[in-house]
């Protein structure tokens, strides 16, 4: 009898290990984010949108370097989507903060330009 409820004991305990371990081990979700994204009437927020023009390119990339260069941002502000076309910039993604979205908007228009950054951002605190 004791041997039977030292077996159940064990795993219920396993269980309760596994359960907090699958927990742990989810990535974040932004899987709305990006279906409300591939929905949008607004074609420059996907990445087909994104031109292969050198320029386009390249500003892209500055715009990324700049973002992923400040450890302030969370990791979701480093994985949004910066989508560059004809010199205009997209920003499309979920932040932790409006002081986060500001500060990735701030990047995009020093590179791009006042007029040519579309901030679609979407904040969307933690927990």
């Amino acid at each position: 009898m004791m041997k039977r409820h030292s077996y159940h004991l064990t795993l219920l305990a396993a269980a309760a290990v596994a359960q907090a371990g699958i927990a742990f081990a989810q990535a974040p979700d932004n899987s709305r984010s990006n279906s409300a994204a591939e929905n949008s009437s607004n074609s420059a927020s996907t990445a087909q949108g994104q031109s292969n023009r050198r320029e386009d390119l390249a500003l892209t990339q500055k715009i990324r370097r700049s973002v992923i260069a400040d450890q302030e941002l969370s990791v979701d502000a480093h994985n949004l989507k910066i989508v560059t076309r004809n010199g205009h910039v997209t920003l499309n993604g979920v932040v932790r903060s409006d002081a986060e979205k500001a500060s990735v908007a701030a990047k995009a228009t020093i590179a791009a330009g006042v007029d040519n950054v579309v901030n679609d951002l979407k904040v969307v605190p933690p927990g």
